[in-house]
């Protein structure tokens, strides 16, 4: 009933929506097709753009807001899995300081070559991959949009699960690192796919798997980096050399990383308040037009119950911390 009384005395005001990054970014225009999609529901939501610190700052502001109902922040694998180890000094905790309302959104990344760098190499698949890397340590390197991101962590997770050791270069960005791989600088990137595709369908790159545990029903045709695992040695031709080799594949059996957001609440919200923006959200997110517009994006629609949020977000925090730790990446 609190719940009911607080929102009532809301809703005089307008749901403020907040994105901690930029504009015109994939988590902006989900978050602006959300705000249109929810309003017969929770009336006028204004998107607030509060970039800076990685995210930290806007979700920080939501952190702080008073659990009324009507401020909500679209938080992000970012802002509540790697920050809190990334960086040195976080203004919020991921986890004490916010109420989950439902999962929105989660993005793959995918490992792409060049068609040319793979040719000469030989490399075909990611059994070919991890092959080579074996037989080659340090030869091979990775870019990245900056230590710490999403790419960087995905090339530490691989490293670490199939046993390699590659060369880790940080870009300014996801473009920047994106074009040194065209130019031949780097050999491979663990891309957003989203970001990727349209030069995976010009030829222009070759997609050897998405780093989801499912593959992504935008690209069907590319596997999964855990498929290597799950199928290594099983194939008759043992992809990898030796004990070792198979081991390293079957280390990728449980690869699965990849971009998320979700929308958060701050802490203390009453549970009716928490029912009633997760209602509004997943009924959004189940629409024609708004899943239309995911895909789009190459981006799979995630609504959860709170609870299961909840579990999620945890889960994914717990994954980040030996990621972070292992890749040297700080914030001070």
């Amino acid at each position: 009933m609190l719940g009911a009384v607080r929102l009532a005395l809301a809703q005089g005001k307008p749901l403020r929506l907040i994105v901690p990054y930029p504009p015109g970014g994939p988590l902006d225009i989900v978050a602006r097709s959300l705000a249109e999609k929810v309003k017969e529901s929770l009336g006028v939501v204004i998107v607030d753009n509060r970039a800076g610190a990685g995210g930290n700052i806007g979700a920080d502001a939501a952190a702080k807001s008073a659990p009324d109902g009507t401020t909500i922040v679209m938080g992000a694998v970012a802002t509540h899995a790697i920050n809190p180890w990334l960086y040195a000094k976080m203004p919020y905790d991921p986890i004490r300081d916010f109420t989950p309302i439902t999962g929105v959104a989660r993005v793959p990344n995918v490992l792409v070559m060049s068609p040319e760098v793979a040719a000469r190499l030989g490399i075909a698949s990611v059994a070919d991959l991890v092959a080579y890397a074996r037989k080659n340590p340090g030869k091979l390197n990775y870019g990245s949009g900056g230590t710490g991101s999403a790419g960087h962590l995905a090339g530490e997770m691989f490293k670490a699960q199939a046993g390699v050791y590659m060369v880790h270069i940080p870009y300014a960005g996801g473009n920047p690192a994106q074009l040194a791989l065209l130019a031949g600088q780097v050999d491979l990137n663990f891309d957003n796919l989203a970001a990727a595709s349209a030069n995976i369908k010009a030829g222009k790159l070759k997609a050897l798997a998405v780093t989801t545990a499912a593959r992504s029903s935008a690209m069907p045709d590319v596997p999964t980096i855990a498929e290597a695992g799950a199928t290594a040695g099983l194939d008759g031709r043992a992809p990898v050399s030796g004990k070792a080799g198979k081991a390293s594949l079957a280390g990728l059996a449980r690869f699965d990383i990849d971009t998320w957001f979700g929308i958060f609440a701050p802490a203390h919200l009453p549970a009716e308040t928490t029912a009633r923006l997760n209602k509004a959200f997943v009924d959004a997110l189940a629409s024609a037009d708004l899943r239309s517009r995911l895909a789009n994006l190459y981006a799979e629609p995630m609504p959860m119950a709170p609870e299961r949020f909840a579990a999620f977000v945890k889960a994914e925090l717990a994954k980040y911390e030996p990621l972070v730790r292992a890749s040297g990446a700080r914030v001070e």
